[in-house]
């Protein structure tokens, strides 16, 4: 698990550098890599993207309601 939280957060942190240097393709590319990291990470900890999808549904419900 701790080689997976590595490279999330190391995804993470090149997702910011290249957002922060607004070059477009590598915002793509390292977007990229997170992604995939982080539903392997989600994965291995027995996560769904319904869950997830479920979580922000329930969010955007209650943002509404404020």
């Amino acid at each position: 698990m701790n080689k997976i939280l590595e490279k999330v957060g190391e995804e993470s942190i090149e997702t910011i550098l290249a957002v922060r240097n607004e070059n477009h393709a590598e915002i793509i590319s390292e977007s990229s890599d997170l992604i995939f990291h982080l539903l392997v990470m989600l994965a291995a900890n027995n996560v769904t993207l319904d869950e997830i999808a479920a979580e922000l549904t329930a969010r955007h419900e209650n943002m509404k309601r404020d």
